[in-house]
């Protein structure tokens, strides 16, 4: 299935200021909804994803159609990729293990910030060098 890859970026940018919010504040339950967003995204599409349909109804009608798309497979393993980050995060908080959940959190803010700013998706270039890696071998 191919997608906008414009809605994605439009994610990221979500997930950037919910991240930076959760490493503010500590708020164990506002990085489970981030896990919970993650998890949608990964296991039933970005279709179904909420910051997906948020960019659907809000966003691409604005916007107009997408001069290129882009497989969805990619993005929606670097969603897997900020689900098993925020897991992380999460028990790490909810445990008192400080450290744990605020670095985790944190390298899922930098790949987020990094989608979201520059268009630079960590979680899709290790789908690519996996895929990669597999095809060699």
């Amino acid at each position: 299935m191919e997608i906008d890859p414009r809605g994605p970026r439009f994610g990221a940018l979500i997930t950037t200021v919910v991240l930076a919010v959760v490493l503010i504040t500590g708020s164990v339950w506002l990085l489970v909804a981030q896990a919970v967003v993650f998890a949608i995204g990964a296991l039933f599409g970005l279709r179904y994803a909420p910051y997906g349909l948020l960019y659907r109804w809000l966003v691409r009608p604005r916007l107009g159609k997408p001069k290129e798309t882009e497989p969805e497979a990619p993005p929606r393993f670097a969603q897997g990729v900020g689900m098993l980050f925020s897991v992380v995060g999460v028990i790490g908080y909810a445990t008192g293990v400080l450290p744990l959940g605020m670095t985790f959190t944190a390298l899922a803010l930098i790949a987020a910030l990094l989608n979201g700013v520059f268009g630079f998706c960590l979680g899709c270039e290790m789908y690519l060098l996996i895929r990669r890696t597999k095809q060699t071998t």
